[in-house]
């Protein structure tokens, strides 16, 4: 190594440089999680677990107070159903599949 510089070839390139962008935040997606770690799946599960108990809240609270916006709250019962689905792929994808 030279004096704690970055080891660079001699045939006149400049080293790569890097963009920071900053303020920009991308949002998960669920095949940013295939092949995840344990732990990035636990995550994700309490993610989804929180956000299913959300919309289960807010179906009640709409069911109560506006009964006749019945098509936002089927709306909301589809993200349910959505969400319910993706925390189980979750489950089943953290157990080890044991054929006895």
């Amino acid at each position: 190594m030279n004096d704690g510089e970055p080891p660079f070839d001699d045939s006149g390139q400049k080293p790569p440089s890097l963009k920071i962008v900053e303020g920009k935040r991308f949002a998960a997606h669920d095949e940013d999680f295939d092949g995840a770690n344990d732990e990035a799946q636990a995550i994700r599960l309490a993610t989804l677990e929180e956000e299913h108990r959300d919309l289960d809240a807010a179906i009640r609270a709409m069911e109560l107070t506006a009964p006749y916006e019945r098509l936002s709250i089927a709306r909301l019962k589809k993200k349910k159903l959505q969400l319910k689905d993706q925390i189980q792929k979750i489950k089943d994808a953290m157990l080890p599949d044991i054929i006895a």
